[in-house]
């Protein structure tokens, strides 16, 4: 069960708190593992993600059932400054094109047999110009980590996050930058498709935001510089942590409100594997940084949970096999 979430400390103080994976089903998954009708090691990565996700479900034979998929939209003020190539009115249509079923995420989620919702975070309303204020008040904040918190479903056995808001790969690369340090143009990609002259109105605004605000604080620099949407994905991200349900992420914004929590509790992100690099700027940095390796490599760069969502299908496959494959004993083969 979570944890009430009433203030900001309840969050961070419930990420520290957080159970680890189940160690005896790690190792019985492990065992179940040596046992297989394959030579050592022969399904590479996929052994590795198998039990890495029995060891959070406590079973050595994992397999999944209810996967979720959840898409959070939110608009940002800092769009003002003409960092993307489409208007913030976009992210209205988008979400009635969510709940038409009509995008990309809604065919691979339906491909997966994942529920999925759509949140739409105060679209009417866009969070501030965080390159002259901070994108969100604390209560602001807390209320956009409470959509997360409580939008993941009660039998969910796999959680992905995605989004939608014109204007967030800007805040992503500023959180990244605030985070990790370097330059902006180190994080700051070309988003929806900008050209070269918009790419660089991009990074100085990203380099103005990262100056104005100057906290390396996990919590804060979301506070600052994120947008409700992203704060939203980290919300659910903690929640699945609390109650050891593996998370995939997705690609460069989810992976930025992930890098927040990361900065909260160093095993904040031991649930969750990256489903896949991106093409946008500073995701494969970011990956690398939050030390996880992405299972695709497909030069994606929608957004809305789309690669991750994919990724299922291949962490299906690890279950799939390690679940369901015979032992050398129950096969009558010789293990050598």
């Amino acid at each position: 069960m979570l944890p009430d979430l009433n203030t900001l400390s309840d969050f961070r103080n419930a990420l520290e708190q957080a159970p680890a994976a189940d160690a005896a089903a790690r190792s019985a998954c492990e065992a179940r593992n040596g046992q297989l009708t394959k030579p050592p090691g022969a399904l590479g990565q996929l052994e590795e993600i198998a039990i890495w996700y029995g060891s959070w479900r406590k079973t050595d034979r994992p397999e999944i059932r209810t996967p979720q998929v959840i898409v959070f939209a939110g608009n940002h003020g800092v769009t003002a400054r003409g960092v993307s190539a489409f208007p913030s009115e976009v992210t209205v249509q988008m979400v009635a094109n969510f709940k038409a079923g009509g995008a990309a995420i809604n065919q691979l989620a339906r491909l997966a047999g994942a529920r999925m919702d759509v949140h739409a975070l105060d679209l009417e309303r866009p969070t501030a110009d965080f390159t002259r204020e901070p994108a969100m008040s604390e209560e602001e904040l807390l209320q956009a980590l409470q959509t997360g918190w409580s939008a993941v479903h009660s039998d969910t056995d796999l959680l992905v996050v995605g989004e939608m808001g014109i204007g967030n790969t800007t805040s992503a690369a500023a959180i990244c930058n605030a985070l990790y340090g370097g330059v902006a143009s180190d994080w700051t990609g070309r988003g929806t498709g900008v050209g070269d002259e918009a790419l660089s109105l991009k990074t100085q605004v990203v380099a103005e935001a990262v100056a104005l605000h100057d906290s390396r604080d996990g919590l804060d620099v979301l506070r600052c510089l994120g947008g409700r949407e992203v704060a939203a994905m980290a919300g659910a991200i903690a929640a699945a942590r609390i109650r050891r349900i593996p998370v995939i992420l997705d690609g460069f914004i989810c992976c930025a409100a992930a890098a927040c929590l990361a900065e909260i509790s160093d095993h904040a992100l031991d649930h969750a594997i990256a489903g896949h690099q991106s093409a946008e700027g500073g995701h494969q940095a970011l990956l690398s940084r939050l030390g996880k390796s992405p299972l695709l490599s497909l030069e994606l760069r929608l957004g809305e949970g789309s690669g991750a969502a994919l990724a299922i299908q291949v962490l299906k496959g690890a279950l799939e096999c390690h679940s369901g494959m015979a032992t050398f004993a129950e096969a009558g083969v010789s293990d050598g």
